[in-house]
């Protein structure tokens, strides 16, 4: 929704009121429209609206005041990021995530976010990628709760393929502080169903920060308190720390996450760098300490570039634990029991079953609520995910009488469980530790 403010055209339109790119941003005589609209950044702006001495007007930005937004009313303008669509998809690129796509337009009386006009343009989007570039996946970026966000794949699936589930990230890690499932299971009972073709994508970190936005004022001090105990890790109402910093490097907690991430209902995206437990620097500004350099190997600029140091963007991690000389990826390439190794592997079981990509989701209750259990089915199979939010070990019962006679198996290792029977079904876990069984029916005697 937004360009820099170095970019030609906003330099151009700031320039006066009649030039050919003046109706391409949103501009106005003073900063009272529109008052409604939260500031979201609350951080480091103070309102939407910033002063342009140039043009003697101020401009509109729904986040950062050097990110001014673009006026998707001017037909210009909106024909013009259509063209931007069809020059990266003719380079050849498979998808693209929707930046912000809940601020394309403004309207007076409203609070600026999820207007109709936005999914007009998302339907003519999707159209005109289905028309030239069938095959390609939009994937909206809407930072709202799953009862607004579902309409972003349109009511016939005619919007976006994809939408990100934000509420459910920080839900999975006040879970796992709290040893309950409760928050985990919550957020998923609140989750409306989405047409056929369409599909959530759920993650664990991305290139922002850790956000907050979703959660009670309660949960978000929870939250600041286990997680960001530096004020320096605390940004835009959330946490700018790396997954491996957040689970303060503990390789059961990183494979339990994981866990979660591949069999909850969705795709999973992952951040680079998660797959080896890269580090965060969190001295660095703005959002840069999640966005240093990829760690491929100890060699100069861990293997990222070959150019100097001083001319890399940012910095590389060189601290002791997540140093690059530490933690990279031709290391855990020599390693059997490397982190790298282990996501690979059970990435590689996810996708022998389909059902984790297809399959229906059902909570189970259990009698130990420091225990997650839920099902994935479809006609063809069924999967049972049993995992530990504790960091000690716990037992759990689950009913599982409806599939009596099956045998669990287990999926990393092929291991054949005792048989279901009618009576509730015991399992022990270890510290954050984890099952997943697919349920098969027994051989005849």
């Amino acid at each position: 929704n937004h360009t820099s403010d170095q970019h030609p055209w906003f330099q151009e339109s700031r320039q006066d009121k009649t030039n050919r790119r003046a109706d391409c941003y949103v501009w106005g005589d003073d900063d009272q429209r529109w008052s409604e609209a939260r500031v979201i950044f609350v951080d480091t702006e103070p309102s939407n609206w910033t002063y342009d001495p140039q043009r003697g007007q101020y401009f509109w930005h729904r986040f950062f005041h050097h990110q001014p937004d673009l006026n998707f009313r001017n037909p210009d303008v909106a024909d013009a990021i259509l063209d931007v669509v069809r020059c990266w998809l003719d380079v050849g690129l498979d998808g693209f995530r929707l930046d912000a796509v809940p601020y394309l337009f403004e309207r007076d009386g409203t609070n600026c976010e999820n207007l109709p006009e936005t999914h007009d343009y998302l339907r003519r989007v999707r159209k005109m990628v289905d028309d030239e570039f069938p095959g390609t996946v939009l994937l909206a970026e809407a930072n709202q709760w799953p009862e607004d966000v579902v309409d972003y794949f349109g009511a016939d699936g005619d919007e976006c393929h994809m939408c990100f589930h934000f509420p459910l990230m920080p839900r999975m890690y006040m879970a796992v502080r709290r040893e309950q499932r409760q928050p985990i299971t919550e957020i998923l009972a609140q989750t409306p169903a989405i047409p056929d073709g369409c599909q959530w994508g759920i993650f664990l970190r991305n290139h922002d920060e850790l956000t907050l936005e979703m959660v009670t004022d309660e949960e978000r001090d929870y939250m600041y308190t286990e997680y960001a105990r530096d004020p320096r890790m605390k940004m835009n109402v959330g946490i700018r720390r790396r997954l491996a910093p957040l689970l303060d490097n503990s390789r059961p907690l990183t494979e339990l996450f994981h866990s979660l991430l591949l069999s909850l209902p969705g795709s999973p995206v992952m951040y680079y760098g998660d797959e080896i437990g890269m580090g965060d620097n969190i001295f660095l500004g703005d959002r840069d300490g999640v966005r240093t350099p990829m760690q491929w190997s100890g060699d100069r600029n861990a293997g990222f570039s070959r150019a100097d140091f001083a001319q890399l963007y940012l910095p590389l991690i060189m601290d002791p634990v997540y140093g690059y000389s530490a933690v990279n990826v031709e290391a855990q390439q020599r390693h059997p029991n490397s982190l790298l190794h282990w996501v690979r592997n059970i990435i590689h079981i996810r996708k022998q079953h389909r059902v984790f990509g297809y399959g229906t989701f059902r909570a189970l209750e259990g009698t130990n609520g420091k225990v997650f259990a839920f099902l994935r089915e479809n006609r063809e199979q069924v999967i049972l995910v049993v995992a530990n939010l504790s960091a000690t070990a716990q037992p759990v019962q689950l009913d599982l009488s409806e599939f009596a006679g099956r045998v669990p198996v287990e999926l990393l290792g092929g291991t054949h469980f005792p048989p279901v029977g009618d009576l509730l079904y015991l399992l022990t876990l270890g510290p954050h530790g984890f099952y997943w069984f697919q349920l098969v029916e027994a051989p005849p005697s």
